[in-house]
């Protein structure tokens, strides 16, 4: 029987990251802390947030709420944009917020360091390579177990991991992979390179357009699932820890419903290749771009 919920992952520290988590992304005031509650009192023992989502005091209050106890939870969260070239201050501030003395691991947000006076603007003499530098200093104060990146592409971890600086190579790489953006180039550059993939908006967001999907729909009705629980299972299957947010009791402990079976690897294969695909997140808000469409098969990496 596959126990999905109880799966970890080994990181490239050994560190084990457990497969299913919550995402607390866009989760509004008074409804993260109850939904951070409900869901370690289900079982989750992964919750992911980050100092930009400003509610990472509330993740720590659900936390405490939960009784569960702290050594048993994994708590990923994240380096905002402006706060590049402080990265102490910016993990101080998360340790402050969430009520805790270290986080499981730590995230540089975007590859984009904006100007804390002005985050329309890129912040002058200063760029992803050094604010990597400053990471690398985290584990050995035990402030972060475990050190990584989020929303980097193929050209901005190649730049990265060929820089002489680079000494750690980041255990983690969250972006979003969902049926929908399935970015099979950019996880197997990940996995090529030691580095777990864990996927945001991992069921496509909020009204998601796959919930409509032909294909998705009858793979979950022919396993009697819902095609939420189809699609986490999909992305766990494929070796990814996924974070779906939810603050909805019924739906963050339906989410968790997903052990006792599997998807065939012919269901799996349809879900691979879907022919509606979307992005949720772009960089349209940044003043530089991040994604290069360099994410989708190998083989495009010739025409970065």
């Amino acid at each position: 029987m596959s126990q999905h919920t109880q799966k970890t992952y080994t990181l490239n520290t050994n560190a084990k990251i457990p497969a299913i988590g919550l995402g607390t992304w866009q989760s509004k005031p008074n409804e993260v802390r109850e939904a951070v509650k409900t869901a370690l009192l289900k079982g989750y023992r992964h919750i992911d947030t980050a100092l930009a989502y400003g509610n990472e005091a509330e993740v720590g209050a659900g936390i405490r709420d939960s009784g569960v106890p702290r050594e048993q939870i994994w708590i990923t969260t994240k380096l905002d944009n402006t706060w590049h070239h402080c990265v102490e201050k910016g993990i101080e501030a998360s340790l402050k917020n969430l009520g805790v003395d270290y986080v499981d691991l730590y995230l540089v947000h975007w590859p984009c360091s904006l100007n804390p006076l002005d985050d329309s603007k890129l912040l002058p003499d200063w760029n992803f390579i050094k604010t990597w530098q400053e990471m690398q200093k985290l584990p050995a104060t035990g402030k972060a177990r475990n050190i990584g990146v989020s929303n980097f592409g193929i050209k901005n971890l190649e730049i990265l991991l060929n820089d002489p600086s680079t000494k750690i190579v980041p255990a983690v790489n969250q972006i979003e992979v969902h049926p929908g953006n399935p970015s099979p180039g950019l996880v197997a550059y990940n996995t090529s390179k030691g580095i777990h993939t864990t996927s945001y908006c991992c069921l496509g967001s909020t009204n998601s357009p796959l919930y409509k999907n032909s294909t998705l729909i009858q793979i979950a009705e022919r396993k009697g699932k819902t095609p939420q629980q189809v699609m986490l299972v999909w992305g766990i299957q494929k070796g990814r820890s996924v974070i779906p947010k939810s603050v909805s009791k019924s739906r963050i402990e339906a989410n968790y419903d997903i052990d006792g079976w599997n998807l065939t690897a012919d269901e799996v294969n349809q879900l691979d290749n879907l022919k509606d695909q979307f992005k949720v997140c772009d960089d349209s808000w940044l003043p530089v771009r991040v994604f290069f469409d360099d994410d989708e098969y190998p083989d495009n990496r010739s025409q970065l």
